[in-house]
């Protein structure tokens, strides 16, 4: 099996604000692998992508050295789940071989990904929520309504920026305006015990429920909140199964964070035997791990809405989009494997 990667560096629309720091581009490897043993018309290509971030994943500098070592081990015939095994302390060089050689034999098989992930149905489309940055509480409405006019039926609004009186506003005004679409909040962790408790208190009954409202590691305090939460960071800090121990409503599920597509699917199914809500997210990835998110979702039973509308935060992308948002749903490719091995070819 021959392994090729090839870097990349994509400009964001506008810059990315995360708890490491801005972030204004994101890089990483494209890899691809070829096997010379396919039968004949059988594709025998698959393409997979590392974009690391720092918090959730391994740095670029270990991502692309665990990828040269994991390369060297393909090509030399080494046991490719031992080397899988051997990225799990690297999630982001692990997702681009675990999606590569998934896309490789879905293409082979001559099924979509999410096919091959398991799905036993055809699907179509998965729901999307929007995202409604922070922001005075008539630009938030405003921000909310055009979402729902485009036909998003579930709205994400980012909190724990202002004083949570002011969130409380914030989610009262959004909930008044907006009837009969689903809310949810995104507080990154930025409060403590009482300031999140004070916020269900006064909102919970209006959201499906917030999300990362403490500290990723403090489980107990997660447990012990009376609301509905979801746990976001958490994941990239704690083992699921500990994580569901505090019984959140939902998790959310990042392909890239989780080391590939076939652990995400693992885990979305671990979480539904569990009565949580899987919510599967992208990163902010280029167009071949944004594509797997879209096959991961739609191979786990009963998807609620998605993180996935995250493509117009590229201002250049790896290729063309082929999982396309429209009226609040992802297109799920219908072809053969994850239907961006031409992307290899292109330069963005």
């Amino acid at each position: 099996m021959n392994v090729g990667l090839r870097p990349f560096s994509l400009p964001l629309a506008e810059p990315l604000d995360t708890a490491r720091g801005t972030v204004e581009r994101r890089e990483g490897l494209l890899v691809r692998v070829e096997s010379g043993d396919s039968e004949p018309g059988a594709s025998a290509v698959g393409v997979g992508e590392a974009t690391p971030l720092s918090g959730w994943t391994e740095g670029d500098d270990e991502c692309e050295a665990a990828l040269d070592e994991a390369a060297e081990a393909v090509e030399a015939g080494a046991d490719l789940e031992s080397v899988l095994a051997d990225l799990d302390d690297a999630p982001a060089a692990r997702h681009a071989l675990d999606l590569a050689l998934a896309d490789l034999g879905a293409s082979r098989e001559g099924v979509a990904l999410y096919r091959y992930l398991g799905s036993a149905d055809r699907i179509e489309s998965v729901p999307v929520n929007a995202t409604v940055g922070d922001a005075p509480v008539a630009e938030t409405v405003a921000a909310a309504e055009s979402a729902a006019d485009a036909g998003f039926d579930c709205v994400k609004l980012k909190v724990g920026a202002r004083s949570v009186s002011a969130d409380i506003e914030r989610i009262d005004a959004v909930a008044d305006a907006l009837d009969g679409v689903g809310l949810r909040a995104d507080a990154n962790g930025a409060w403590d015990r009482a300031t999140a408790q004070q916020f269900l208190d006064a909102v919970g009954d209006r959201l499906a429920y917030v999300e990362q409202p403490l500290p990723a590691t403090d489980i107990a305090g997660l447990a012990a909140l009376s609301g509905p939460v979801a746990l976001d960071e958490t994941l990239a800090r704690v083992a699921l199964d500990d994580a569901l121990d505090a019984d959140p409503e939902a998790v959310v599920l990042k392909p890239m964070a989780l080391g590939g597509p076939r652990p995400a699917v693992a885990a979305g199914r671990r979480a539904r035997e569990a009565g949580v809500e899987p919510v599967v997210t992208t990163t902010v990835d280029g167009s071949v791990a944004r594509t797997a998110a879209v096959h991961v979702a739609a191979a786990i039973p009963d998807r609620p809405a998605c993180g996935l509308a995250t493509a117009s935060r590229l201002e250049s992308d790896l290729g063309p989009d082929i999982a396309p948002v429209a009226d609040g749903r992802a297109v799920v490719p219908q072809g053969a494997g994850n239907g961006t091995a031409d992307t290899w070819g292109h330069r963005d």
